[in-house]
């Protein structure tokens, strides 16, 4: 805190002469260095504190601009030290204005009374009419709001983490809002009870109300032309621009909204993006993408979810009100046109195709394609555990990942064929041998939650099941073995423990043991009254993900060779191994007919326009490249040989055991 003094006679007639005016000029306090040199056609009232203004601006273009105050009205004001503010139209009220601050051209700023800045706005996500509402703050990670979401049932756990966030916000309310370093606003409309934090940018904005944009050095949010937020927190590294509409949203890092898309009672986590749409309480989970403008994300749980364009939600088909809700879980995509009636559930990488108005519950059948066929929702389980496309989704994933800085929200954990997913594809194997078994010998097809499936594409679906089974557990045995603290299979199945040997969740990013969710639930409810220390719960169950991953791979491994872990020899091992590698192979084979698709006659079709089938491959290959130089068909080859190779390695290193 700088020490302050009074002006000087002196200064005060400087001012007056530069055209400033107060309401009592004994309120107006400076630093011990200040000049009135940079300061014209400004009046002050109530308690205003400056500091020194040496630092000069340079503009885009190469225009430099002194730092100083300029034609504005001040009221209970402290503006640091190097500030540029000019043109205030009507006035600023009620802030603490950071160092080196850069203010131009700007209707108004104030807080009007006591505020949280948007910390403790109800958002009703996923049921419009209420029941699932997620009070939104500044460190809301996509963890904790899916445990929120979905612990409705246990009035005690909901209650005091309730009270812990009412806690959180008492820490944010105030009458003053602040303004942090190097941030700058330009070009803006109406700001009225906002906290921005270091680094922003708002430049063009609109509309803010009532919210808190969170900005670092390291990740800088950027709030761009025309657009209007309110009730709101924007966090760090987002951007949102070009006429975006938000009300009651949270919006968490790494974030992209813009380009008219509009929003109310939703929250974004991190990496989603959101352009021309529109979002009707939803729930998107990290890397949820929408960029088509017929598209309507409403009332559902979305994660890691791609829309395609025309994608279109409906809950109206109700009674009592907007009440239906539906969840696709991690990783699934709509293609053109799509539509899905809530309530459904669509499984973890599943691909939905045409319009479903059935209500499916799919959640035990992930990596399928859901088809409309005349009409009629069709079912192709497991397929998709192949398809190119899945795979390169699931690569990029952590390569387009913004955020930056050491505080990260949202644990994200990226495996594919992870815990969660492969638990699913086990009760899909369940599943599907049981209609398989109680299907009639003549018919060629059963119905299962109102989706057709095929004779045909159940034996395939509970195949492809089977082998993603083999592939995760040869990736578990690998991953342990690797560390190089392995010499004997006692060793091996010595510190297994019960955590994650049963039923797993996918925390909107985070996938865990539903046994270690129901401890830390049981910790909130009785030890914890923090957010921190709720949040370091989450980050100890993602730092132990290997080790509840390899818990549920020897319960995979117990059962299949119906052996406790202790009698499981070298040779069940080795025969795992083998599995794996047929299984991988497999998988990689037809991952790479997949993507061959993508180099066939129809993919050139429209290349060499004017020429003949010379001309049109030439063109193909200068712009597209050729399959065998693909970089995602040599990243999937060149696996295929390491593949040989790690499993000779394996097998003589068991061997010797």
């Amino acid at each position: 805190m700088p020490k302050y003094r009074q002006l000087a006679d002196k200064e005060i007639a400087t001012l007056t002469v530069y055209g400033c005016s107060a309401e009592n000029w004994k309120q107006v306090m400076v630093v011990d260095n200040f000049s009135p040199d940079f300061i014209s056609n400004v009046h002050f009232s109530g308690n205003i504190f400056l500091g020194s203004y040496q630092k000069v601006f340079e503009k885009e273009g190469g225009l430099k601009k002194h730092s100083g105050i300029f034609n504005s009205v001040l009221h209970n004001c402290t503006i640091g030290n190097d500030v540029y503010i000019d043109r205030i139209k009507n006035y600023i009220a009620n802030y603490d204005i950071a160092d080196e601050v850069y203010i131009e051209n700007v209707d108004l700023m104030v807080v009007d009374g006591l505020s949280s800045f948007g910390n403790g706005v109800k958002v009703a996500t996923m049921i419009e009419s209420g029941g699932r509402e997620v009070t939104i703050f500044e460190n809301l990670s996509s963890q904790f709001a899916y445990a929120l979401i979905f612990s409705r049932h246990d009035s005690e756990f909901i209650q005091k983490s309730e009270k812990i966030i009412s806690d959180f916000v008492l820490t944010k309310k105030s009458e003053k809002g602040k303004i942090g370093i190097n941030t700058k606003i330009i070009n803006c409309g109406s700001l009225k009870n906002i906290s921005v934090g270091n680094f922003a940018q708002l430049e063009g904005v609109t509309l803010l109300e009532n919210g808190t944009i969170v900005s670092t050095e390291e990740s800088p949010t950027h709030i761009g032309f025309d657009v209007q937020c309110n009730d709101f927190i924007i966090q760090s590294g987002s951007s949102v621009t070009d006429g975006a509409m938000l009300t009651r949203c949270f919006v968490g890092q790494g974030v992209l909204i813009g380009k008219q898309f509009s929003a109310i009672d939703s929250l974004f986590f991190a990496n989603c993006q959101g352009l021309h749409g529109e979002a009707v309480s939803v729930f998107a989970g990290p890397y949820t993408v929408t960029h088509h403008k017929s598209t309507l994300m409403l009332t559902a749980l979305y994660s890691f979810m791609n829309a395609g364009s025309g994608t279109n939600f409906s809950n109206h088909m109700y009674k009592l009100g907007p009440v239906h809700q539906g969840i696709t879980e991690r990783g699934v995509k709509t293609s053109s046109g799509s539509y899905i009636m809530w309530p459904a559930r669509i499984g973890a990488f599943s691909v939905v195709l045409g319009k479903h108005k059935g209500n499916p519950d799919l959640s035990d059948l992930p990596f399928s394609y859901l088809i409309e066929n005349e009409g009629e929702s069709t079912l192709l389980p497991g397929i998709n555990l192949h398809s190119a496309g899945t795979i390169r989704d699931v690569q990029k994933w952590p390569k387009r990942d913004i955020r930056k800085g050491s505080k990260q929200l949202d644990l994200l954990i990226f495996d594919f064929l992870s815990p969660y997913t492969i638990s699913k594809a086990l009760k899909g194997i369940e599943v599907l041998t049981g209609l398989l078994k109680n299907m009639d010998e003549t018919a060629s097809f059963v119905w299962y939650q109102n989706c057709k499936i095929k004779r045909s594409s159940i034996k395939k679906g509970i195949e492809l099941y089977e082998m993603a089974v083999s592939v995760f557990l040869g990736n578990q045995l690998i991953k342990i073995m690797s560390s190089g603290e392995i010499n004997s299979i006692k060793t091996l199945f010595s510190n297994t423990s019960e955590a994650g040997k049963s039923e797993w969740m996918d925390l909107a990013g985070l996938f865990a043991p539903k046994s270690e969710v129901e401890k830390l639930i049981m910790k909130v409810k009785t030890e914890y009254n923090s957010i921190e220390e709720i949040e370091a719960n989450f980050e100890t169950i993602y730092t132990n993900y290997d080790e509840y991953s390899w818990n549920l791979a020897a319960e995979i491994m117990s059962r299949k060779t119906e052996k406790p872990l202790q009698s499981i020899n070298k040779e069940d091992l080795i025969s795992m191994i083998a599995a794996w590698e047929k299984a991988g192979l497999t998988f990689d084979d037809l991952i790479l007919r997949d993507a061959k698709k993508e180099f066939n006659s129809i993919s050139r079709i429209g290349f060499g326009l004017d020429g003949d089938e010379h001309i049109c491959n030439s063109d193909f290959e200068a712009t597209r490249g050729t399959f065998d130089e693909h970089s995602f068909v040599k990243d999937i080859q060149q696996g295929m040989k390491q593949k040989s190779a790690l499993v000779n390695d394996l097998t003589n290193r068991l061997k010797s055991f």
